[in-house]
């Protein structure tokens, strides 16, 4: 399978005192505003950050999911945050903290079905930092 998905980013003005927008090709962000304060410090909008940190979940969570169908386990609920740090201009660390209830399923097998869509997921694949995780399994 092979597609392709945009996203749109506009800028005005400098790094510090600017503002943009960002969208994306569903229009599910629109015009959504970027800025020094929404990046940097408390502001309305997003930031570059909590993007990556919204792929990441959506696809770790859905990579899981799909994993555990194949070993013959049906997930109730998968929940997982995804938690960027960027320090010195870097993202040096996403944390994935996760939490799930799969009926049937030995905790052991939970965590290693876990590992395994951490590492093969295609934004994890993509990302260049420590990816950490940690996984619970409710009952």
């Amino acid at each position: 399978m092979k597609f392709t998905r945009k996203a749109h980013a506009n800028w005005q003005g400098t790094g510090m005192e600017g503002k943009g927008t960002i969208s994306t090709q569903s229009t599910t962000l629109d015009n959504a505003q970027l800025s020094f304060k929404t990046r940097f410090a408390d502001g309305v909008g997003t930031n570059p950050e909590e993007l990556v940190a919204a792929a990441h979940s959506g696809c770790f969570t859905m990579q899981l999911s799909f994993l555990l169908n194949e070993a013959g386990f049906t997930a109730d609920d998968l929940t997982t945050e995804a938690t960027v740090t960027f320090e010195d201009g870097t993202i040096t660390l996403i944390h994935l903290e996760l939490k799930g209830k799969v009926p049937s399923i030995s905790s052991e097998e939970f965590n290693a079905t876990a590992a395994k869509a951490k590492e093969i997921c295609p934004i994890s694949k993509l990302l260049n930092t420590t990816i950490t995780l940690n996984a619970t399994l409710e009952s």
